[in-house]
């Protein structure tokens, strides 16, 4: 059995960085969770990043609570870790969201095989991005 590593803030970014799968939670007007599979990454200034359509549910739910928490894990699911952060959610609509959305792209994907087919196609989907301020994170302890 490995070793458990108590997940320290840079350690958790790193994996933010390289692990693009997760599950996003946020609040129903009601107060229930709602959860939502995403593509999640990290930002230059260190905060989780995911894309979505600025008409979905969980972008409402953030616009009228902003707490967040995402689990992001890796490909392998079982055994390739995870990490969960939470924090004060921040919804960017376009144009203001683009640099972002192509920064997504690249850490999550690659390059893109046509940058003005991606950017058309952010505008026709009405692409935002969810900037998560990371507040908490881990796991720190092993249960």
């Amino acid at each position: 059995m490995a070793e458990f590593i108590p997940m320290e803030l840079d350690r958790a970014k790193e994996f933010l960085k390289n692990n693009h799968h997760g599950v996003l939670a946020t609040r129903r007007k009601h107060g229930d969770l709602q959860m939502s599979p995403v593509t999640c990454g990290l930002d230059s200034a260190g905060r989780a990043v995911v894309s979505s359509r600025e008409t979905a549910y969980k972008v409402n739910n953030l616009r009228r609570d902003p707490r967040a928490a995402l689990c992001a894990f890796s490909n392998t699911f079982h055994g390739g870790g995870w990490v969960q952060v939470t924090g004060t959610a921040e919804i960017v609509s376009l144009p203001q969201a683009l640099d972002t959305l192509v920064y997504l792209q690249r850490q999550a994907y690659g390059e893109h095989k046509s940058w003005p087919e991606f950017h058309q196609r952010m505008a026709r989907e009405k692409r935002v991005i969810i900037r998560i301020s990371i507040e908490s994170f881990g796991p720190k302890v092993r249960g």
